[in-house]
Parts: C-alpha cells; sequence; structure tokens
C-alpha cells in the first residue's frame, strides 16, 4: 500500500526534485495506451515509475543499461488453477515471475473441492509474500455438480465474507451453466453475493450459444475462457464477455481463436493458462509462450502484449498495474527481443527479482496442516471394480488427443461370467473413481478407449474437479494396488504392472500439490510420464495423467465418470454403461 509519505516522494521525484532511486536507460519502452514503442529513460521510485526522462539523461541511485532490449509491463495470467501445476504457490512464483509473469488471477476451486474455505485460506497465506502477486477468486462451484462427493460444500452464505477481501476479485467461473441458463435459485444466490459485494463473476461456458448464450451473459458473466474457435470468440464478446486465449498443458487454444482477432475486438481478448506444469513451463514458458504463439502466427506484437497487460488489467479492475506509466506499480520486464520474448531480468514493485531465467531469492514453501491428511476412503477392494454387464453392448468414454472434450461412443465388449475382461484386441480399458474426502465408499467404474494402456494401471488424486481417487487400468488386482499407494502416500500418482509399484509421486497438499520445487516437480511427471508409456504403453498422442485427471470433470462434454456413474454432460445427468437399458 502506498502510504501519504510514500506518495510525496512519488511527486518528488516525477518532478524532478528528487532523484529517483532506479533508471532504466537505453530501453525501448511499450506504450499500451497509444499502442507504439518509445525511446526513454524510465525512473522508478517508491516501487512506482515515477516517469520518463529523455534517453541518457536519467539520475538515480541505480541506473540499469537494459542494452537496448525491451521494457514491457510484467504479464498477468488471468485465469489460473495454481493446484495444477502440482506446485505450491510459493514454487509457483518461482515457476512463473522469471517468465515475465508478475501478476495471476487465481481461481482454487482444486484446492476447495478437498478443503473448502480452508483451501482458500491456505492460498492466500501462502501467496502473501511471493514475489507473483496472486489474486483469487472465490470457487462458485464447490463441488462442480451435484453428480458427485467433493470434500467440501460452499454455498451462497460462504461466499460473503470471502468477497469482502482486498485479494479476492470475484467469483470464480460458473461451471454450472445449465443452473444459470435455467434461473436455479442456488446458482443465482451465488451471482447475486458477488453483485452485491461488486465484484466479477467468471465464466465457462463451452458450446453454448444463441439464447443459451444470452441468458449466460445475462447474469453478469465477465468472461470465457472455454472458447474453440473464432466465431465462439466473436459471439462472447458481442454480448459484453472478454475471451481468454488459453495454452495450457492440455488445452491449447490460442492458435485456434486467433482467427477471431481483430484490431475491433483485440482489447476484450486476453491470454491465461488454466492448468499448466511445471514441464512445460520450463520448456516453453508462461503466458511469454502464449505470446510468442500469437505473433508466430501472425498477431501484432503490441496487440499481443496489450492482451497479455493491460487488457487483463481492464476486465479485473486492477488499476495499478499492466502497464509503463507514473503512479502505476513498477512490474516490469527486460525482454531480449520480440520472437521468443525470453525475459532478461524481470522486476517486481521496481526490485529486480529474477534474471537469465532465475529467480534471484527463490520464495520457500513450509507445510499447513489446514491442508494434509485429506484422505479418506472406505470399504475398498479390488472386489469394488468388477463391472458386472447385463449386455456386451455398451457405452464407452472415447478420448479425443489435444484436449479435455471426450467423445460418447458405443462398443461391443468381452464378458466372462458376466464380468468385463480386457480384450487385448480392443483399445478399451477399464476406469474408476474413488471417493476419497467422506468415507462414502462410493466407487464408480466405467469404460475408456484411446489410452493404448497394456499391462497395468494407473492412479491419481488429482481428478477435476472434486479430485476423487481416479484409476484406469486393465486387469482389477493393478488397480487397486495403485490406489492403495496413493492412499498410503496421502495423495498423488501412482503406477503399477504385474502387482508392482514402479513409481509414484507424494502430494500431501491436498492431494494436489507438492512441498518439492518445481525442476524436481518437472523431473518426477517426466518420468512418470516416461514409464507409463515404456512400461504401460500408454498413447504418445495423450499425456498419461493429465489425460486421466480430466476424465472425471462433469461440466466438459461428453461422457465423464465421476464417483456415482457415467455422466453424460451434454444431457446433464447419469446413463447406464448398457445401451440397451
Amino acid at each position: 500500500m502506498v502510504t501519504k509519505e510514500m506518495l510525496r516522494s512519488i511527486v518528488d521525484t516525477a518532478a524532478r526534485r528528487k532523484r529517483a532511486q532506479l533508471c532504466i536507460t537505453n530501453a525501448h519502452v511499450l506504450d499500451v495506451y497509444n499502442k507504439e514503442w518509445f525511446d526513454a529513460d524510465v525512473l522508478v521510485s517508491e516501487g512506482c515509475f515515477t516517469g520518463f526522462a529523455p534517453s541518457g539523461s536519467g539520475e538515480a541511485e541505480q541506473i540499469v543499461d537494459a542494452g537496448g532490449r525491451y521494457l514491457v509491463p510484467g504479464f498477468i495470467d488471468s485465469h489460473v488453477h495454481i493446484e495444477s501445476s502440482h506446485a505450491t504457490p510459493q514454487e509457483f512464483s518461482n515457476l512463473v515471475v522469471p517468465c515475465g509473469t508478475t501478476t495471476v488471477i487465481a481461481d482454487p476451486h482444486e484446492i476447495c473441492n478437498v478443503c473448502g474455505l480452508d483451501g482458500l485460506s491456505y492460498m492466500l497465506d501462502a501467496s502473501k509474500d511471493t514475489a507473483l502477486q496472486a489474486f483469487f477468486v472465490v470457487p462458485s462451484c464447490v463441488p462442480a455438480t451435484t453428480f458427485e462427493h467433493s470434500g467440501a460444500v460452499i454455498g451462497p452464505d460462504d461466499l460473503i465474507q470471502p468477497l469482502q477481501e482486498e485479494r479476492i476479485l470475484g467469483l470464480g467461473e460458473m461451471m454450472d451453466y445449465p443452473g444459470v441458463i435455467a434461473g436455479s435459485s442456488l446458482v443465482l444466490d451465488k451471482i447475486m453475493e458477488a453483485r452485491k459485494a461488486g465484484k466479477i463473476i467468471d465464466g465457462h461456458s463451452p458450446a453454448i450459444s444463441d439464447a443459451d448464450l444470452d441468458a449466460y451473459s445475462a447474469c453478469s458473466i465477465h468472461t470465457d475462457h472455454e472458447c474453440e474457435n473464432g466465431m465462439e470468440l466473436h459471439e462472447r464478446i458481442r454480448r459484453g464477455m472478454y475471451v481468454m486465449l488459453r495454452q495450457g498443458s492440455a488445452c491449447h487454444n490460442v492458435l485456434n481463436l486467433l482467427g477471431g482477432v481483430t484490431p475491433q475486438n483485440s482489447r476484450r481478448c486476453i491470454f491465461c493458462t488454466d492448468d499448466r506444469q511445471p514441464m512445460s513451463i520450463l520448456a516453453e514458458g508462461h503466458i511469454n509462450n502464449n505470446v510468442r504463439l500469437a505473433v508466430g502466427a501472425g498477431l501484432d506484437v503490441i496487440e499481443a502484449l496489450c492482451m497479455a497487460t493491460i487488457n487483463s488489467c481492464d476486465c479485473y479492475h486492477l488499476t495499478d498495474r499492466g502497464a509503463i506509466a507514473p503512479g502505476l506499480r513498477a512490474d516490469f520486464s527486460l525482454c531480449d527481443n520480440l520472437q521468443d520474448f525470453t525475459m532478461h531480468q524481470v522486476y517486481v514493485a521496481g526490485k529486480l527479482v529474477a534474471r537469465d531465467q532465475n529467480m534471484l531469492k527463490p520464495n520457500s514453501s513450509a507445510v499447513d496442516g489446514r491442508v494434509t491428511g485429506r484422505m479418506d476412503v472406505k470399504n475398498f477392494s479390488a472386489d469394488r471394480l468388477k463391472l458386472a454387464l447385463g449386455d456386451t453392448h455398451v457405452r464407452v468414454i472415447d478420448i479425443i488427443p489435444g484436449g479435455v472434450v471426450t467423445g460418447a461412443r458405443e462398443a461391443t465388449v468381452k464378458l466372462e461370467d458376466g464380468l468385463w475382461v480386457h480384450d487385448p484386441q480392443q483399445d478399451i480399458v477399464k476406469l474408476a473413481v474413488v471417493e476419497r474426502h467422506k468415507g462414502t465408499g462410493n466407487v464408480a467404474v466405467a469404460l475408456l478407449r484411446g489410452y493404448d494402456l497394456q499391462g497395468g494401471a494407473l492412479a491419481t488424486s488429482v481428478a477435476h474437479d472434486s479430485h476423487n481417487i481416479i484409476v484406469c487400468g486393465d486387469n482389477d488386482g493393478d488397480m487397486a494396488l495403485a490406489v492403495e499407494e496413493l492412499i498410503r502416500l496421502g495423495g498423488g500418482m501412482s503406477i503399477v504392472k504385474q502387482g508392482v509399484v514402479l513409481s509414484s509421486f507424494e502430494q500431501p497438499v491436498a492431494g494436489l500439490m507438492s512441498y518439492a520445487n518445481g525442476k524436481t516437480i518437472a523431473d518426477t511427471l517426466e518420468s512418470l510420464h516416461a514409464i507409463a508409456t515404456k512400461e504401460l504403453h500408454i498413447s504418445d498422442s495423450v499425456d498419461p495423467f493429465m489425460t486421466l485427471c480430466f476424465m472425471s470433470l462433469p461440466v466438459i462434454p461428453v461422457y465423464k465418470l465421476t464417483d456415482m456413474g457415467l455422466f453424460d454432460v451434454t444431457k446433464f445427468s447419469f446413463v447406464p454403461l448398457e445401451l440397451n437399458r
């Protein structure tokens, strides 16, 4: 917070009555307001920009020669689930800040589905002193639907206090779009709490259009990150929404949406990652990767940089950042070039925090009892995984590579004594979801195609959005052992083959995150990936665990599996496995 004395110092520096604390010279400076580059010395004091001096004439306690690099505002991720990095908020900061990301708007609905508002409190506290400036939205859908069991329920009254917090910018993505469109009383009560608090409402509206989209946007839904093409982008902008061009580890939408971005509507376009793993961040970057892809595909450089900075500030009413201008926070980067957008230096509030892709003083994580010990599985055994069928003609979840949308398909399968058995001639394996929060004993089983798994099982407690245990395999014994390994670890990931645990990854923070550093997490995930593809022959076209963890998300079409059964998202109801029922 800027005090009166700090403001006086800023004014004195801006008026040149006082020497600045920092001067960046020999840089090409981005002006996001006039959408142009200009050359000047940039002055900084008290963590804020204080003005511009003619090139080479700036006076300050410290002068930094930018070496002809490009001075750009700190990048903003407009929608991210930090938990999907498998890293704590502190370690997530260490991963993304060197990429030039200095602000995120995070939706903690993953951890809140496990721990409720304790999860939100943990995320706020863990990110309070990080170099990364983390703002949050209160999850709107805990659980995402009423068709699954989560670790908590957040109702309208639970939103009142968090929405008063300064770092809470609004209500998280409203995934219950059928409830919005139908005018569900519970959904409208949540929306009303956000409206009363004067906060925005994030959206999630895959494949809806026409009157349904009108009804959805009429409830003050402010954003959407589920567009698949330029036409959907155009339709949402017409209805007053901001559209997020997402580039995560699983969902790659930037290139598909660029055709809908025009000079007329680009101010309503912003970048996000949604879900991005350390491997992707270390190899490709963060929001700078979105910018790189967009510019490489022909989008104007300044338009892309505005989408990474000031546009997100306009969307979320962050009036103190997003541009290089007097009085704004001095969050900025010195960018090496306008092709790959690697950052030579990153500054937060005028302080150098990262150089050449490395944090100067990495943040450290601390164990927190509010989010540990979140594994309560009852009455589980291999027998609970048996799949009894009265007919061989069944519904099958089909994996569609490159995204999280699945197909709703049919197959004829093999039975022995009325039980499904794996047929090596078919690319169909068993999928199960085991409830882990309330000790209900729920286990639901379905069939999955497109995974190519042979001779074992994989399991993870990261299973969007309720994060029960999800396991896939071609035999019940290996599947049961994979689940039991996760129970022993308190959450994480496991791979089993022929009765042996080949590898596992402990994630004690709500069964979602590790206390390890980003490089260790990335190496572990890469090792798990290699083992899954080599030992279990999983298709190269899918990420084994990232794909698996979305197979239980009942708000993304078409078929998904919750702990209560096979769910048809288009009908928003359960369906039997047998087609003849």
